[in-house]
């Protein structure tokens, strides 16, 4: 099967187009033809090794001292059901499907083996496969942070950063919990994201949130533009900043601050649960969450979507056709 390898740390070009053997699914195991996954800034940063400063020796022992220890990137999938272990219940060959394999990565290729249990879910109806490649990044960073958040029907939200693909989701799902939300972006932004539902949205080019005197029960920084000491301000009592992206001095400092202050740091890297796919799921179906979609491209020419990815504008998610007819 075909597949994009990377096999050193850097710029777009170390992706290659490769020959590799496709796998075959152990007994609790789905074997998925790929139909479509996604360039997220995750990808991204793991390709070039572009992590904040001071974390780059633990970033080397967690994805490879000398080289990436996995060299198939892409976190998340949509695609059909070809195969399943003799111990497969869940899914039939020819199911729709979804998911996220989390780090373990894989999905820039033309097949993908996952486990039943594993973070997977049937395809809504009612999505393109493209769509449902770009449900998992987003949502389930933004539902693992709003748990962890304790975020509740009536809270005022901020999201920094809110037309990527963490934000665009944040907005749809804080939406649904009952949140009141304002998003910041950029001038050219600031419609998707009042088209997603956010209440109220703020230009930083323009305004500067942390000095026009509002203030908020939480702040989601997806951009790495809100410390702590930048935004404590605008946090009500009790409030809470969750830190998709930021700063090591930030994560560092949370138990600190959670220990000595009215206020609460949400920090580390975020985790994926079935459940959650499901519920994804579930509200897409109804139309209560659609991942904003920026730009398509085909396998061959994914080395232009990494570059596309790396320039820090994309709106939402970048797709990458794989299967199903439209890899080429």
């Amino acid at each position: 099967m075909k597949a994009i390898v990377y096999e050193r740390y850097g710029p777009p070009d170390v992706l290659d187009l490769k020959e590799i053997a496709k796998p075959t699914p152990k007994d609790d195991e789905v074997l998925i033809e790929v139909y479509a996954t996604t360039v997220t800034s995750g990808d991204a940063r793991m390709r070039a090794l572009r992590v904040p400063a001071g974390m780059e020796l633990f970033a080397r022992l967690s994805l490879g001292v000398f080289g990436p220890r996995r060299q198939i990137l892409g976190f998340e999938l949509s695609g059909v059901v070809s195969a399943i272990g003799k111990s497969v219940t869940r899914f039939e060959v020819g199911d729709p499907v979804f998911g996220t394999p989390g780090l373990g990565l894989g999905c820039y290729a033309e097949y993908r083996a996952m486990p039943e249990g594993g973070v997977l879910a049937r395809k809504p109806e009612n999505l393109t496969f493209e769509q449902a490649a770009a449900m998992c990044f987003g949502g389930t960073t933004a539902l693992d942070f709003f748990r962890r958040g304790k975020l509740q029907s009536g809270e005022r939200l901020l999201v920094n950063g809110a037309s990527g693909s963490v934000g665009t989701a944040a907005i749809q799902l804080a939406k649904h919990f009952g949140a009141h939300v304002t998003g910041v972006c950029s001038t050219e932004n600031l419609e998707l994201v009042l088209s997603l539902g956010a209440d109220a949205v703020i230009d930083y080019k323009r305004e500067d949130f942390t000095r026009n005197g509002e203030t908020y029960d939480l702040i989601m920084d997806t951009a790495g533009t809100a410390s702590f000491s930048r935004v404590k301000g605008s946090l009500n009592k009790g409030g809470r900043l969750l830190i998709v992206t930021g700063r090591v001095s930030d994560m560092l400092a949370a138990p600190w601050v959670n220990a000595t202050t009215d206020k609460r740091i949400v920090a580390d890297m975020a985790g994926e649960k079935a459940e959650d796919v499901r519920l994804l799921a579930e509200l897409a179906k109804t139309g209560k969450y659609v991942p904003a979609i920026d730009r398509t491209f085909p396998l061959k020419r994914i080395a232009e979507a990494h570059a596309y990815v790396d320039e820090g504008h994309k709106k939402g998610n970048v797709v990458i056709t794989v299967g199903g007819g439209s890899a080429t």
